[in-house]
């Protein structure tokens, strides 16, 4: 079953759809993800909505959401910041961890990429989140940029956008807006993967949020929580290392699974029935729901 829902976040309403179970019973209360969508991305024909779908298969609740300024949610399209969508997470947690469907006990949360980063980001810092699962993630946003830009060529095409940015904000009070793959190269085999519904045009100010976005500052501070650090080995968009780095900063009860596959995207076609194994396998053991086929 799924329910399109609303919510408010810093006076924006926000949209969201909830995935329940088909074998939940009357009053049943189930452990829940919150699921969070990449770069100006969507909730909806895209990564994390094959990532709700697989969780809710699994036997728990998904919580997917359009981040402010994305999607069907309120907000200046394409503004994204940072520690405004770790906001936008956590006053999703208040608000699904009402519904009466929802152990408010038991809500993790996860996301894909970009929000992958705010999902370690907002564990370490609201410790209502009762597990994190992490898919392509980071958790520097400036060491991250420098492997999405590695020549000395690119790193300063991308560093000259930079400025432009705030020297036109200083000058003129007016944005830059630059194509999303001047900020997060993809390439063009891959860029099918992306939601239909993805923005591809952004300020020069949401990079700027980004490259100062550090989750490895408080990774740590999951544990004793559950963390999965999933990565697709020779990651072309989001540097494997970062997830790497995670981890060596996370505590107790953190994991890291680096499986080969479709750069990025682990629930493509053909990597999906290797990836729902390895991540069913971590739930059942750290994060176990009632639903759990054999239960």
């Amino acid at each position: 079953m799924e329910y399109p829902l609303s919510f408010m976040s810093d006076g924006l309403k926000l949209s969201g759809v909830l995935h329940v179970p088909a074998g939940r019973k009357p009053g049943q209360k189930l452990p829940t993800f919150i699921v969070l969508h990449g770069f100006v991305g969507t909730k909806d024909k895209s990564h994390v909505e094959l990532v709700a779908r697989m969780i809710e298969d699994m036997g728990y609740c998904a919580f997917r959401i359009d981040f402010r300024g994305c999607g069907e949610s309120e907000g200046a399209r394409g503004e994204v910041r940072c520690f405004d969508q770790v906001a936008d997470t956590k006053n999703a947690l208040t608000f699904i961890a009402e519904r009466e469907e929802v152990d408010a006990e038991r809500i993790g949360v996860t996301g894909h990429s970009f929000g992958a980063a705010v999902a370690i980001f907002a564990g370490g810092i609201d410790e209502r989140i009762a597990a994190v699962v992490s898919f392509c993630g980071w958790g520097d946003g400036e060491r991250k940029f420098r492997g999405q830009h590695p020549t000395p060529e690119a790193w300063t095409r991308f560093t000259e956008i930079l400025d432009r940015g705030r020297k036109q904000k200083e000058e003129t009070g007016e944005s830059l807006w630059v194509s999303r793959f001047d900020v997060v190269p993809i390439p063009e085999e891959l860029r099918a993967n992306l939601s239909p519904k993805a923005q591809f045009e952004v300020p020069v100010e949401t990079a700027l949020s980004m490259y100062s976005f550090r989750a490895d500052d408080v990774v740590a501070n999951i544990a004793p929580r559950p963390l999965l650090l999933f990565h697709t080995a020779n990651d072309v968009i989001t540097p494997m290392e970062q997830s790497i780095r995670l981890f060596e900063k996370a505590g107790k009860n953190a994991e890291l699974m680096i499986p080969t596959g479709v750069s990025h995207f682990p629930l493509s076609d053909e990597d999906a029935p290797h990836t729902r194994s390895l991540v069913q396998a971590w739930l059942d053991k750290h994060f176990p729901t009632p639903l759990a086929k054999g239960a």
